[in-house]
């Protein structure tokens, strides 16, 4: 075959480090639109980024030239950095290690991208804790909640 063809979409999920409550209403815009550049620089296409106060999700259609991983590690990586050398937050930024990935069909997406858009709605009713579970057994993938989330300090 000459090329490839591929349609990959997947749904980020990732909280600021303590899930500490850092992301503000006043640079929040400015942030998910850098997400965007980044992922775009990285080949992929951003659909929709939103989140809360202390999480994130990003739809992205994703090319098969990088793996999630990769994408997780620049786009966590340059936004710490943007962040913190903006001095946005008291302290350092950091993110959370790891993030949830979660793929889903061209049929999905209008509802999902309305689930993304409407997340300060969301969180008013439900945790990004008990949110994050949710997914994890939506997609049956199996974790050690020992590990799940770094603890609170």
């Amino acid at each position: 075959m000459a090329n490839t063809y591929t349609q990959l979409y997947i749904q980020f999920v990732f909280a600021v480090k303590n899930r500490h409550s850092l992301i503000s209403e006043n640079w929040e815009d400015e942030l998910y639109r850098y997400m965007g550049s980044i992922t775009v620089q990285n080949n992929h296409m951003p659909i929709v980024i939103n989140g809360a106060k202390d999480h994130i999700h990003a739809l992205i259609s994703m090319t098969p030239t990088q793996s999630p991983s990769d994408l997780m590690y620049q786009i966590k990586r340059s936004t710490s950095l943007w962040i913190n050398a903006q001095k946005l937050v008291q302290g350092k930024f950091a993110w959370q290690e790891g993030f949830g990935a979660f793929s889903y069909s061209k049929s999905q997406l209008s509802y999902l991208q309305s689930y993304i858009e409407n997340q300060k709605q969301h969180h008013k009713k439900t945790s990004f804790s008990d949110e994050y579970l949710d997914l994890l057994n939506e997609f049956e993938i199996n974790f050690d909640p020992r590990y799940l989330f770094t603890t609170i300090i």
